[in-house]
């Protein structure tokens, strides 16, 4: 009877030594920024789109997008650590050697986007605003990322 009251205790604090044990992931923010990234660019798709005149005008897709641009450029930078510097990346060194340039530049991308939201009430306005929106994209891309 001891024995199996022994055998009980030993199989409660085995169980419940292998139930603390959490394995957790190590952030990737590679991963994480490619996510963002590509979210950013499927949303803005429709607007530029829009732009050429190949779709509709459409000022409520136009605000969603403009809204996770602005969403997105609030996080991106902090998914830039020093430790993101090498691995499946077409960031380019520079981010680094230029960071406060390189996080103002998302600043600023989030800024546009979110005066674009305000400011966007036809096609006219549309059409002023958003390449403002789109050309920080290609300036910090021409900058910063490796070319394709």
């Amino acid at each position: 009877m001891k024995y199996a009251g022994l055998v009980a205790t030993v199989l409660v604090f085995a169980a419940l030594a292998v139930g603390s044990t959490v394995v957790t992931a190590e952030p990737d923010p590679i991963a994480e920024r490619k996510v963002l990234l590509k979210q950013m660019a499927g949303a803005v798709k429709d607007p530029a789109q829009m732009l050429k005149g190949a779709e509709p005008f459409n000022a409520a897709k136009v605000k969603e997008a403009l809204a996770v641009v602005v969403t997105n450029a609030g996080k991106l930078p902090a998914l830039f650590p020093d430790t993101s510097k090498v691995g499946k990346t077409d960031a380019l060194p520079k981010i680094w050697e230029s960071k406060a340039d390189f996080d103002v530049r998302f600043d600023k991308l989030g800024k546009d986007a979110a005066a674009s939201i305000a400011s966007i009430t036809d096609e006219a306005s549309f059409k002023a605003a958003m390449p403002k929106v789109l050309g920080n994209c290609g300036a910090c891309h021409k900058e910063y990322k490796k070319p394709s």
